[in-house]
C-alpha cells in the first residue's frame, strides 16, 4: 500500500493527455446528449432525491462490467443509511467484494453529513488522491 499526502499539487499539463476521447457509459441518454470527456472531471449536481446515486450507480456498474475499469465514489455529505446502501448494492451486483480488496472494482470515501465541515471537505481531496 502506497501512503500519499491528500493535498498535492496538480498534474502539470505534460502529464495530462492533449487526446479528446468519448467515456462512453453505456447510458443512451448520456453518451448521446451530454458526453462526458475521458479522464475528465465529472460533476453530478441536484437536489435532494432526484437521482444522482443511482446515476452514478450505472455509471460505476457500467465502467466495471463492461470495459472492466475501476470508479472512485467520494461521497461528500452523504447520509450514512445512502452510503451503506451504496455499498451492499455493489457487492450484490458483483462490482465489489464483500469487505474489499481483491477484485472490487470501486472505493467508496464517505464524509457523512453530521461529520463537521473541514472533515467533510478533505473528503473530495481523498477521492481525488485514491483515483
Amino acid at each position: 500500500i502506497e501512503m500519499r499526502s491528500i493535498h498535492q499539487p496538480a498534474p502539470t499539463y505534460v502529464e495530462q493527455s492533449t487526446e479528446a476521447q468519448i467515456l462512453v457509459t453505456g447510458i443512451k441518454v448520456l453518451d448521446l446528449l451530454a458526453p462526458y470527456a475521458r479522464g475528465g472531471k465529472i460533476g453530478l449536481f441536484g437536489g435532494a432525491g432526484v437521482g444522482k446515486t443511482v446515476l452514478i450507480q450505472e455509471l460505476i456498474n457500467n465502467v466495471a462490467k463492461a470495459h472492466g475499469g475501476f470508479s472512485v465514489f467520494a461521497g461528500v455529505g452523504e447520509r450514512t443509511r445512502e452510503g451503506n446502501d451504496l455499498y451492499h448494492e455493489f457487492i450484490e451486483s458483483g462490482v465489489n467484494k464483500k469487505g474489499g480488496g481483491e477484485g472490487s472494482k470501486a472505493a467508496l470515501v464517505y464524509g457523512q453529513m453530521n461529520e463537521p465541515p473541514g472533515a467533510r471537505a478533505r473528503v473530495g481531496l481523498t477521492g481525488l488522491t485514491v483515483a
